[in-house]
């Protein structure tokens, strides 16, 4: 038997984030395994299951954890567990906004916003926002969520970086990584120190294997050992560098991919653990998933519609500052909303599809448009 992980609504099969733990039949996998997959695929604050004598108190603030790369990129249209990024659509159309439209829940406050950023991307102001327009302002906020991460990553390197001499060790990074889950920071470099054993249990030895793997995928040539502000950013957030996003596909093409071909398949894509399903609740988030992945699979990152994705479709796909990519996504928004099939998005066709854009509710509240816009 399996279960969700996460919230009901936005189902996450947690099938990666073990460089070196393979599906023991495909499309299965065993209650041990799921059970790694679900701590470290989404619950990056959960402690380890197993307590040894290094252990205090975990911490349970947001900082103590963000020096461990996250499993959510924004403005990336896949997670680094290989699932869809089910709040694409609303990151690349808010950028940095995206948060006030999730915490502000009044709809006249909201329709006031949308209306501001309806202004915005409707760069040559004839009140109809085009498929360019809306590439260019896709790029922006793709951008915008950049910056954001080289912002954050200054602090979290600041963190790993006790002596400040502007680079970092692997094993820095394991002390603080350690502390950050509620081991004894002192003891645990005292060990490290002295080539010490460190008792630590089986799920957060993974974590640091993989966590090694790909420490030294983002040390650039000449490799020393050692990452500067600009390496540990791309270990934190492979999206800014080439290689550490190719080295991204690679891991999640190694999961998903059941005859070792180096490729996916429908099948391998689309695939879900076996067990029993519990209800009907559950089926039914089951096969809306299932459709999902299949069109996105199809229409979009299958590029040569061979019915098969190799890894550079896969990296180009999930590329967040493909230009290409951007303008295809601007017609999908579109024509989500097009309602009268000009290929184009007025003022009232965003408001009336506020949801899709916002993840904010906004009907009954369309009317008077002209007069505030």
């Amino acid at each position: 038997m399996w279960s969700l992980c996460g919230d009901a609504s936005e189902p996450i099969l947690c099938s990666k984030t073990m460089s070196n733990r393979r599906r023991s039949q495909p499309g299965r996998l065993c209650a041990s395994t799921l059970a790694v997959f679900v701590i470290l695929a989404l619950n990056v604050q959960a402690r380890p299951a197993n307590m040894s004598a290094l252990k205090d108190k975990h911490p349970n603030s947001k900082e103590d954890n963000e020096i461990l790369p996250p499993d959510h990129l924004n403005g990336v249209k896949m997670e680094m567990d290989g699932h869809l990024n089910k709040g694409f659509h609303q990151e690349v159309f808010l950028g940095k906004e995206m948060e006030e439209f999730e915490e502000d829940s009044e709809p006249r406050r909201n329709r006031k916003k949308l209306i501001e950023i309806f202004t915005k991307v409707d760069i040559n102001k004839d009140r109809s926002v085009s498929a360019k327009e809306m590439q260019r302002w896709i790029m922006e906020k793709t951008e915008e969520h950049f910056q954001e991460a080289v912002k954050e990553n200054k602090l979290s390197f600041l963190a790993v970086d006790p002596d400040g001499d502007g680079h970092v060790t692997w094993d820095e990074y394991r002390v603080k990584f350690l502390a950050s889950k509620g081991f004894n920071e002192k003891e645990v470099a005292e060990k490290i120190k002295n080539n010490e054993e460190l008792k630590v249990d089986e799920e957060t030895q993974e974590v640091l294997e993989s966590l090694k793997d790909r420490w030294f995928q983002a040390d650039n040539p000449p490799a020393d050992q050692l990452l500067n502000e600009e390496e540990f950013l791309s270990f934190l957030h492979p999206e800014h560098s080439r290689g550490m996003l190719r080295y991204m596909v690679k891991e999640i093409v190694r999961d998903l991919d059941q005859d070792g071909d180096g490729k996916l398949t429908l099948a391998e894509f689309i695939s879900l653990p076996m067990g029993t399903v519990e209800n009907q609740q559950a089926q039914d988030i089951d096969d809306d998933w299932v459709r999902e992945r299949k069109k996105e699979f199809e229409e979009v990152i299958d590029s040569n519609h061979d019915m098969i994705v190799t890894m550079e479709e896969l990296e180009e796909y999930m590329d967040p500052m493909n230009e290409y990519n951007a303008l295809n996504e601007a017609k999908q928004m579109i024509a989500v909303a097009d309602e009268n099939q000009n290929h184009n998005l007025e003022l009232e066709e965003i408001l009336k599809y506020s949801e899709y854009f916002t993840g904010s509710k906004l009907m009954g509240y369309a009317r008077n448009v002209h007069e505030e816009f």
